[in-house]
């Protein structure tokens, strides 16, 4: 192959260009809490997907519960406990089972945790505007009263209950 030729140097310009993000579509909905994209690319991907869409049998999708849980109380604080203090035993979604341990993340500052879930809220999960973003006070109010992935898994089970789910 002759690298000089002017096919070959127009083949591997336009896959250049092809590959820029000046010609990658636009993401018709551009992300709302880029920092809580990030840090759920590096902390919750690897088992809930990239887009949250779970992975059988290893974690569930995020992309309906946490805007049903975001609408009433009960289900914010749900949230919270879950990112900071974990959970494990078998949950339902969407008519599918999980039996997994879901890491806890009290390493991460209340900022941190509001725009992470913010992002699963809005970005992945496509809230309405009358949802309300979490805040870092309600997730300081959970780290104060700390629990365990067992209480934090009774408790979904009201907060399901309460939403009829």
């Amino acid at each position: 192959m002759n690298w000089r030729s002017p096919r070959t140097l127009g083949v591997a310009a336009a896959l250049l260009f092809v590959g820029s993000p000046l010609c990658l579509a636009a993401d018709p909905s551009p992300v709302a809490y880029p920092v809580g994209a990030a840090t759920f690319q590096a902390n919750c991907a690897v088992c809930h997907g990239a887009k949250g869409a779970g992975q059988s049998s290893l974690a569930p999708p995020l992309t309906s519960y946490p805007v049903r849980y975001a609408s009433i109380r009960e289900g914010r604080r749900q949230l919270a406990m879950t990112v900071l203090y974990g959970m494990f035993g078998d949950v339902v979604v969407e008519q599918k089972h999980y039996d997994f341990k879901m890491s806890e993340f009290p390493q991460l500052d209340d900022d941190t945790l509001a725009t992470v879930l913010n992002f699963v809220i809005f970005d992945l999960g496509h809230a309405g505007q009358d949802t309300q973003p979490l805040n870092a006070t309600e997730i300081a109010a959970e780290r104060s009263q700390p629990l365990d992935g067992t209480a934090v898994h009774t408790h979904r089970a009201a907060v399901l209950a309460a939403l009829g789910l």
